[in-house]
């Protein structure tokens, strides 16, 4: 069974495939070939826009996180020697605290649903039993429907995936680069893992590679806002709470 027909699966992509023809030709007059990807753009705008609150209370739990490093630290040093128990303190901690030391995954998992729905939206002929008219549309030359892995796309068409991915990588380099210069880990474990999660930005990067170009822009453009956002929002609250 094809999961994108699954009733309320099947009216979430009509009503985004609605939104974006609508957008598109709206920008028509003023932007051109652009629309499409404009449209896309606006829809990753409008979807971080209703994420800001998530986006604060991450900043916020950042913040907990790292006034809690040193509570932290006390308990490696005090229950050092009976694991289980240091779990559940520094659980009880957190809790107390109402932190979680998984909070920064949250933007990414409330945008995970809107990605997938790109994704089927530009692999998909109908919607909703008409044409997909978002397929006729371009970038540079290039479809939205197509991908650099699976299209083989030539040049020049190639250089707008190459500048698509050259931006998430610079990104994810500038925000690996931000998460280690305030990570403060709590014993040496936890700043191996710490190491270890500061990558996973790049993979990203992959996966832009691999999906339609529709989602590559998406992915593209909410990778840049991410990092704006978080600086602005940790200028912002972490001051407060100083």
């Amino acid at each position: 069974m094809d999961i994108f027909t699954f009733p309320p699966i099947a009216f979430l992509l009509s009503a985004l495939s609605w939104f974006l023809e609508t957008v598109t030709q709206l920008l028509d007059p003023l932007t051109g070939s652009l629309n499409a990807a404009l449209a896309i753009v606006i829809l990753t705008v409008l979807v971080r826009l209703l994420l800001i609150p998530v986006g604060i209370s991450q900043v916020k739990a950042e913040w907990t996180r790292r006034r809690l490093a040193p509570k932290l630290r006390a308990l490696q040093v005090k229950y050092k020697k009976n694991p289980e128990l240091l779990q559940r303190k520094m659980a009880a901690l957190y809790k107390a605290e109402n932190a979680s030391p998984f909070a920064g995954i949250m933007p990414t998992l409330a945008q995970a649903p809107v990605v997938s729905l790109v994704y089927a939206l530009f692999i998909n002929g109908t919607i909703g039993g008409h044409a997909n008219l978002l397929l006729a549309a371009t970038l540079g030359g290039v479809p939205l429907g197509s991908s650099l892995v699976t299209a083989g796309i030539a040049w020049p068409g190639i250089l707008v995936f190459v500048g698509l991915l050259a931006l998430i990588a610079l990104t994810a380099w500038l925000s690996r680069r931000v998460a280690m210069k305030l990570a403060i880990p709590v014993d040496a474990a936890a700043e191996r893992m710490t190491s270890v999660l500061s990558w996973l930005p790049f993979v990203t990067v992959v996966f832009a590679a691999i999906v339609p170009l529709a989602a590559t822009i998406y992915l593209a453009t909410t990778t840049t806002w991410t990092l704006v956002e978080r600086a602005i929002l940790r200028r912002r609250y972490w001051g407060e709470l100083t």
